[in-house]
C-alpha cells in the first residue's frame, strides 16, 4: 500500500514538473519583440563623437538595438513609404535612448530613409520560421560579397516591391507624433500613470486615448517639431518603462 501512495506521488511530481517545462518554454518562445520610432543612421563621426559607442560597417545589413541579442534576425520598415527589408543585430553598443535602434547606411538607402524622419519599426522574427530561415542565409551570403565592395556600388532589390531606388521618398504629411508610454486594461491604472507623470516629471499633458472597451493609451504630445519631441522623450525615460514607442498620427 504504501509503495502504491509512493509511486502515485512520484507521477504526480512527474506531470507537474513536464507542465511547468512546457508552460516556460512556451512563454519564451511565443515572445516577439516590436518597437516603433526614429533611427540613427550610422556614420564613423557618431562614433569619433562617441554619440555610439561601437563601429558598424556600413555595406552590411546590420543594426544595433539595445533590446535584442546580437545576430537575432529583424524585420525593419520604412513607416513612411513602406518598405521593409530583414536585417541581423549586431554587437551591444551604447546609443542615445531616443533611438530606437542604428541602422547602417547600406539600410537607409535599401529603405528610401528620409534622415530628417528616419521613422521605422523594429519587428523581432521567430529564428525557427522557415521562410526567414532562408532569407537570412542568403543575406549571410550576400554579406561575403559585399564585404568586398564599395558602398557606393551596392543596390538591393527591396522585399516587398522587387525594385530599386537610391532616392529618398519625401510625403507631404506634417510632422505630428506622439509618445506612447504604455496601454492599460484598466482606465484606472492608466489614469494612475497620469498622474505619476505629471508628479514625478512634472509634465502636465499626458492624456488617455480609449482603444477598446480594453485598452486604454496613455501618451504624450501630439510634438509638431523633433526638439520638442526629443525633450519630452527624454523626460519619460527617467520613469523607465520598458518599452516606448513614438507613433505618427
Amino acid at each position: 500500500m504504501c509503495f502504491r501512495n509512493l509511486f502515485f506521488l512520484l507521477f504526480l511530481f512527474s506531470c507537474s514538473s513536464n507542465n511547468l517545462n512546457v508552460d516556460k518554454y512556451n512563454k519564451k518562445t511565443d515572445f516577439i519583440y516590436s518597437n516603433v520610432g526614429f533611427a540613427l543612421i550610422y556614420d564613423d563621426k557618431l562614433k569619433k563623437q562617441k554619440i555610439i559607442s561601437k563601429k558598424m560597417d556600413n555595406r552590411t545589413l546590420e543594426i544595433f538595438q539595445k533590446n535584442l541579442k546580437k545576430n537575432k534576425t529583424v524585420k525593419i520598415t520604412n513607416l513612411i513609404n513602406n518598405k521593409s527589408i530583414i536585417a541581423v543585430v549586431g554587437s551591444n553598443s551604447k546609443y542615445p535612448y531616443f533611438y530606437n535602434s542604428v541602422i547602417s547606411k547600406r539600410i537607409a538607402k535599401e529603405l528610401n530613409v528620409d534622415p530628417d524622419e528616419p521613422y521605422i519599426q523594429i519587428l523581432e522574427i521567430n529564428d525557427n520560421n522557415i521562410f526567414i530561415a532562408k532569407k537570412s542565409k542568403m543575406f549571410d551570403e550576400e554579406k561575403v560579397v559585399a564585404d568586398k565592395a564599395p558602398v557606393v556600388e551596392i543596390t538591393i532589390k527591396n522585399i516587398a516591391s522587387g525594385q530599386t531606388s537610391s532616392k529618398v521618398d519625401k510625403v507631404n504629411k506634417p510632422f505630428n507624433y506622439i509618445i506612447k508610454i504604455a496601454d492599460f486594461y484598466y482606465i484606472d491604472s492608466a489614469k494612475n500613470l497620469v498622474n505619476r507623470v505629471t508628479s514625478e516629471i512634472n509634465y502636465k499633458n499626458a492624456k488617455i486615448k480609449k482603444l477598446s472597451d480594453t485598452k486604454y493609451r496613455v501618451f504624450m504630445g501630439p510634438f509638431t517639431n523633433i526638439i520638442s519631441l526629443k525633450e519630452a522623450f527624454n523626460d519619460i525615460i527617467k520613469l523607465n518603462f520598458e518599452n516606448i514607442e513614438i507613433i505618427k498620427l
